[in-house]
């Protein structure tokens, strides 16, 4: 996910997505575990992009 499209969500879609990728990012780690992850990369990437939601989301409050 670009930085560029975060930026352009809305707080209420942020959140959503948030909770989106943290249900992702567990079942990725319970896939790992279990040894079943074929796309080994995508563990890495759902990590940044709960980064940046979260950096674009303390910013918005902060503005707010």
């Amino acid at each position: 996910m670009k930085i560029e499209e975060i930026r352009g969500m809305t707080p209420d879609q942020l959140a959503e997505q948030l909770l989106s990728l943290k249900k992702e990012q567990f079942n990725l780690r319970f896939a790992k575990a279990t040894g079943q992850v074929e796309k080994t990369h995508r563990v890495g990437e759902v990590r940044k992009d709960i980064a940046r939601i979260q950096t674009v989301l303390r910013a918005k409050q902060a503005q707010a």
